[in-house]
């Protein structure tokens, strides 16, 4: 890992630590939030334009992939099917699929509904612990557990860190992330129930900030596990080089959102959805008509945010300069793949997406659902 300079140490604990609003934010650089060890590039030129081609469908056969983690090296990821609990090891050049494990007491619950086997990250020090830390639903609860990655591709037994994040048969959030700070940050739902949104006592409708060990992180606003309330459904988190957090959203009907994630603020569901002139509430960085985006998993790589859309069946590239869009968002695979549930950058110029037709919302082919190589240019 780089040693971080002074002006960039200072620049990362402001953007995590709520000093965005008053301070230049720092340029963004090139890293991902899937890297064993987050660092900090020097800064680079704003890239307003740019696009992706379709390299090859990587492996086909999938039951609706949720969560990806790229394995050191960037060769191989691992996944989990939301339906069936499974977490697979997938090479990358030749698509060969390994079964690493299943998650246990995953509820499938009806065709259509969101619950099951969800987000998927490493720890920071995979190298050494070798653990991967995963999001899951019971009957009961949703909750954050972590199992040693075995040599020989095999979980170990799974260490449950965190139970009573609320689930539901809608908006269960799911996407979990390592910020650079060393700290585990959860995109959670509010499972229809609005309320839950505005309570910071609850788990539900928030971005959550904790230790590894599952209890809640050092600074943390509220002095529990909460990071940011008043959200719907975040089911992407991804971090810039520059250690700025930014989260996607679902509305509802209306308008979805890009949102960066600041310490402390209010996000304005249900009151809200999309821009508002209210100071109470956070204003997105970007917003969507639900037609063209219902979002899931986002990315960084090449100076943008990438994020998949389910409804929307297309990649959107969002260009941003800072904490602010450099240009306006640009759509890619429209209609080509159908449902894209997931991507992930294996490097600045190298991602993959999974698609989600098998969900009980889409209308899949005999090679769904599928990962797919794209190329960054």
């Amino acid at each position: 890992m780089k040693r971080l300079s002074g002006v960039v140490a200072v620049s990362l604990v402001a953007a995590l630590f709520g000093g965005c609003a008053s301070a230049s934010p720092p340029a963004p650089s090139g890293t991902s939030a899937s890297n064993d060890t987050p660092s900090v590039a020097t800064p680079s030129a704003v890239r307003k334009k740019g696009s992706v081609r379709v390299v090859r469908t990587i492996t086909t056969g999938l039951d609706v992939p949720w969560g990806m983690a790229v394995l050191p090296g960037g060769k191989a990821l691992l996944l989990t099917q939301r339906n069936s609990g499974k977490v697979t090891r997938v090479d990358i050049a030749s698509g060969r699929k390994v079964a690493v494990g299943r998650l246990p007491s995953v509820n499938t619950m009806s065709s259509g509904g969101e619950a099951g086997a969800l987000g998927v990250a490493l720890s920071p020090h995979f190298a050494t612990d070798r653990r991967v830390y995963f999001d899951y639903s019971t009957s009961v609860d949703n909750r954050i557990a972590w199992a040693v990655y075995r040599r020989g591709h095999k979980l170990g037994r799974l260490h449950v860190v965190l139970k009573g994040i609320p689930h539901g048969t809608i908006h269960n959030g799911g996407r979990i992330a390592f910020g650079p700070d060393g700290m585990l940050y959860v995109g959670t739902g509010e499972t229809g129930n609005q309320s839950l949104s505005q309570n910071k006592k609850s788990l539900g409708g928030k971005v959550l900030r904790l230790r590894p060990s599952g209890r809640a992180a050092p600074g943390n606003p509220f002095h529990n596990r909460v990071w940011t309330y008043g959200h719907r459904n975040v089911e992407g988190l991804a971090f810039d080089p520059a250690g700025r957090l930014w989260a996607s959203e679902f509305g509802e009907n209306e308008l979805d959102e890009l949102n960066l994630i600041r310490k402390g603020h209010d996000y304005g569901w249900p009151a809200t959805q999309g821009k508002t002139s209210n100071p109470k509430y956070t204003s997105p960085v970007a917003q969507w008509g639900t037609s063209d985006d219902s979002p899931s998993g986002i990315a960084w790589a090449d100076g943008a945010i990438w994020m998949a859309a389910l409804r929307g069946e297309r990649l959107w590239r969002i260009p941003l300069n800072g904490a602010k869009l450099a240009a306006q968002p640009k759509a890619f695979l429209t209609g080509r793949f159908g449902r894209l549930r997931s991507v992930v950058a294996i490097n600045a110029h190298t991602l993959v997406v999974a698609t989600s037709n098998r969900d009980g919302r889409g209308s899949p082919s005999s090679a769904d659902d599928r990962l797919i190589l794209l190329r960054v240019r």
